[in-house]
């Protein structure tokens, strides 16, 4: 008989025990089989591993062995010394009369489960079957694109993530910093205000790891204009009128001079915007320019105006932003009538 025949003749008999007692069971409950009266069977505690960890799978031997094996499920991975797998990350570390060790590199979740040590010896064959438990950390796999609503909207987030444990989800809003927060994968926000913009964080976490990712959220909504400031300017001089309106997406900004428009370099005028501010300078005010001008913002959401007055050192405002100002004599006849109705009591 050959090498080859003999190899399979001897390994027979631990081949068929070793099937006998490769049925699938719940990890950590002992494997039984048919010839119980024959065959000694130990569990050992479950073995968990992170992934990409090495696993060492050590096995007992004592009094004479004639043949042993390491069996994963339905395989043999090593026979003795002869190795059967085919995967690089399986070698034998230990194979002498105390004990039988080899070791899988780089586990992953394939890896994970029965795992079975046959030992035939001069009285009695016997297997030793462990489980091993692969823990992965999370990853977030899913998570939802950076979004464009309007204010009012409402505003699901979605985080998914990979892991063994099961992870567990953390949603905050970053940036500006708030009290947004949930304990779920799911982050729900009805009728969202522009307070509510900016970058959420999702944090997913096990007992292994956590990882972070995050996501923006632009909140769209119609201009607000700050109120105009009246300006007091003499003839001859430079004076400036700003027109600040908050607003997303940015404001486009319109002047006014009663109800006729103003255009960049009309009448020596000069109008420059920049981002969320508009100006328009006088360069050399003449006593044409004194007035009432108007600036109107305007995205694609609504529109917003304000008024102001551009006046002489003469006038007096009565210190009110965005009114249409009041001159001296105005101001002289509201004094007199008041001095008329005391004076009849």
């Amino acid at each position: 008989m050959g090498v080859c025949g003999y190899f399979v003749v001897s390994w027979k008999c631990l081949v068929v025990l070793s099937f006998r007692v490769l049925f699938l069971v719940p990890p950590g409950l002992p494997v039984h089989s048919q010839g119980d009266s024959q065959t000694d069977n130990k569990v050992m505690d479950n073995i968990t591993v992170r992934q990409g960890e090495t696993v060492f799978l050590r096995c007992p031997q004592g009094d004479i062995v004639t043949h042993t094996a390491w069996l994963n499920r339905s395989s043999i991975l090593y026979a003795g010394e002869d190795k059967w797998s085919v995967d690089p990350r399986v070698s034998l570390v230990t194979l002498n009369q105390e004990e039988f060790t080899i070791k899988i590199e780089d586990v992953d979740m394939t890896d994970e489960g029965p795992y079975i040590c046959a030992v035939q010896t001069s009285r009695r064959p016997r297997t030793t079957s462990v489980h091993i438990l692969i823990q992965v950390p999370p990853t977030i796999i899913n998570l939802s694109k950076g979004i464009v609503v309007n204010e009012g909207s409402n505003v699901t987030l979605m985080c998914q993530a990979s892991g063994k444990p099961e992870p567990s989800f953390t949603w905050k809003l970053l940036s500006p910093s708030g009290d947004l927060a949930s304990d779920d994968e799911y982050l729900d926000i009805p009728s969202i205000s522009r307070q509510r913009a900016g970058t959420y964080e999702c944090t997913a976490v096990n007992d292994i790891a956590t990882d972070v990712q995050t996501v923006e959220i632009t909140v769209n909504y119609a201009p607000s204009v700050s109120e105009g400031r009246d300006v007091g300017v003499t003839l001859g001089q430079r004076g400036v009128l700003e027109c600040e309106a908050d607003a997303v997406p940015e404001a486009d900004f319109e002047w006014y001079r009663d109800d006729r428009r103003i255009f960049n370099g009309f009448d020596g005028m000069e109008i420059e915007d920049a981002g969320q501010l508009s100006k328009l300078t006088f360069f050399n005010v003449s006593e044409a320019d004194y007035g009432n001008y108007t600036c109107i913002a305007i995205n694609k959401l609504g529109s917003s105006n304000t008024s102001f007055v551009l006046y002489g050192p003469g006038a007096v405002q009565d210190g009110n932003s965005g009114s249409m100002g009041t001159h001296v004599h105005t101001y002289t006849c509201l004094l007199l009538a008041i001095l008329q109705f005391l004076l009849r009591f």
